[in-house]
Parts: structure tokens; sequence; C-alpha cells
């Protein structure tokens, strides 16, 4: 059998093997154009200054958080990061004009369980849905409460205050930073859970429900772990449980509420979002910058004194958070009938 092939078949062949060139190298050209701009943008990103929304007013805690964690991020991307303090409405006002914000990788803010997670349960005017208007970049850390009483009151831990609290419906109070805090909706899954019924009475933040702790016109109340530790050390009140499942880092000798309540928990939360449909290359790279910025030593300290635990969770780990959170809180605020006017 002969080997030599006939021309016209050489030709064919030659033909169609050039064509399979051609097409191969059209294929790989144009994966090439897909993957050159994420590339091109990676290595340009960031160009010019970027914007931090903080929708909570300056001098708290979450402004605090967010100032450090801007200026970190400054030193990062070694380029200017300018924070927008945009408050009002239970942190809606701010967390709007986030997901409102050009989704190009420069505009980027602090996500946070009341602007995410309660707020949208209970401000009829946040018309921003928590998952689909964001991209959850990264979660700080957790803020617990710590419930407190009086230093001179009868109860001596948290399973004789709940336990008094069973004896007498209604006649024991405890105050919160305000209708819709963590401390109010705690206490309110306390009651359904625990089975206690106790009356809520809201502040405009703790300063004056510490006053009238001390005063006796409260009995309890809902406060951060910081200032409640102050007020322990000065002997004025006593710290029965952190709201945590666990026992919180900076107060290894106060139980977590979960020791008396099992699986009961209710803890403030921090993260970073940026508007939803911002570029892969841009959400990567503030993801990394901000687990890095997180894990740093000097930064765990910062939080840590300010009664956070750092935590630093993302991707899917930290979007199941913030879906098992809505889901807890939502049947709280329903069961309870809390309404925001």
């Amino acid at each position: 059998m002969s080997l030599h092939r006939p021309a016209q078949h050489v030709a064919i062949w030659r033909t169609e093997g050039v064509r399979a060139m051609a097409r191969a190298s059209i294929h790989v050209c144009m994966l090439l154009a897909l993957f050159v701009p994420v590339a091109t943008q990676a290595q340009g990103y960031p160009s010019k200054p970027l914007r931090f929304i903080v929708a909570y007013p300056p001098g708290g805690a979450n402004d605090l958080v967010g100032r450090h964690m801007a200026a970190e991020l400054a030193k990062a991307l070694k380029q200017t990061v300018y924070v927008e303090n945009r408050p009002g409405a239970g942190a809606v006002i701010g967390t709007k004009a986030l997901a409102e914000a050009p989704p190009d990788g420069y505009t980027l803010g602090m996500a946070t369980s009341t602007s995410i997670v309660t707020g949208p349960l209970l401000y009829k005017d946040a018309n921003y849905r928590p998952l689909e208007d964001f991209l959850h970049v990264a979660m700080i850390g957790t803020f617990p409460n710590v419930i407190t009483v009086r230093a001179d009151h009868p109860a001596r831990s948290i399973h004789e205050f709940l336990a008094g609290a069973k004896k007498s419906p209604n006649k024991v109070n405890y105050g919160s930073a305000g209708i819709g805090s963590i401390g109010h909706l705690t206490g309110e899954l306390l009651t359904q859970v625990a089975g206690v019924n106790m009356l809520h009475i809201p502040y405009k933040g703790t300063a004056q429900a510490t006053l009238d702790l001390l005063g006796g016109q409260i009995e309890a109340m809902f406060d951060g772990l910081p200032t409640a530790a102050q007020q322990t050390r000065a002997g004025r009140v006593r710290m029965l449980a952190t709201t945590g499942l666990q026992r919180e880092q900076s107060a290894t000798d106060i139980p977590a509420l979960s020791e008396a309540v099992p699986g009961l928990s209710g803890v403030a939360w921090l993260g970073i979002a940026v508007p939803a449909k911002t570029p892969a290359a841009a959400t990567i790279r503030l993801r990394d910058e901000f687990v890095r910025i997180i894990a740093a030593p000097e930064t765990r300290k910062s939080l840590l004194d300010l009664g956070m635990t750092p935590t630093g969770i993302t991707g899917q780990e930290f979007t199941d958070f913030i879906q098992s959170e809505i889901r807890k809180w939502g049947q709280a605020i329903s069961a309870a009938n809390v309404r925001v006017e």
C-alpha cells in the first residue's frame, strides 16, 4: 500500500490544518481578551482616592473602628481613603448611600448588625436589600453587650437574676440604647426563650440608662462591655453575663448568656461592604487587605480594647452568618411586635 497522499488530499489536509490553527489562535485571543481587563484592572487599582462611608456620627465606637480601618487601608493601598459620616435613621441613611454608590471599587463602607440586619427589618424607609444590594467583603468583629445590675442588687449571677424575674412577671425592667437596638432585641429574645416577662425601657444611648440604673429607676440594662467593665471597676455595677455564645477574651470571668440559656446570644457586629456589582478585582483586593489588617497585632489590640472580638471571616461564611442573623432577629422582632416610628 502506498504511503504517498494524492496532491489533492495533501492540499486539503494543509488547508484544514491552517484553519484549525487559525481557530485555535482565535480562541486563545478571546481568552486573553477576557483576562487582560481583569489583570489590568487589578494592577492599576486603585488609581485614585477611595470613599469610606460610616453610617454613624463621629466619635462613637463604630466611627472609631471605621477610621482605624480606613487609615490602615490607606497605608496598604498607598491611596487616600476619605471617611464620610452619614448618620441617621438607625444607620439606614448612610447604608442606602452605600448601596446607591457607583460600583467601581472606589466606595466602600461599614456594614453592621444595625444597618444590614435590624435596620431593614425595622425601618420602612430602608429601601435596600441586605444581601442583594451589597457584596460583604469581611467581618471585622463582634461587639457583645453585658447584662448589668447595680452592685448592691441581690442577684449574684445571671441564674439568680432570671429566677427572680420568673417569680415577679412584668415587675423587672431593663434599659437599652433604644428601640430596635441589639440590647433591646436581645432582651426580647431572652423573654421569649427563657420564659421571663421583663419590661423594656428604651433610652437614646446608654449614658442616661446608666444614670437611671445607678439611681434605681431601672433594675438592669444591656450595656457595652468597655463601659460596663469601667463601671464595675468603680464598684458601681455588677456584670451578670455577656451576650455572646462564648465568654469574651477580655472578660473570661464573666459567663456568657448561653451558659444560662443554651444557644441564646445577641451581639452587634461590624464589617466591610461594597455596592453590588463592584468589580471582582477590586473586591478581592479589598478583602485580602482587610483580612491582613484585622489579623495585625496592633489592630487586634485596638479592637479588644474597644470590647470587640476580632473575626476576619469572609466569603460564604460571612454571608451565611448574615442570613442566620436576619432569620433570628426577624423572628424576634415579629414575635415581640417591635416597631420603629
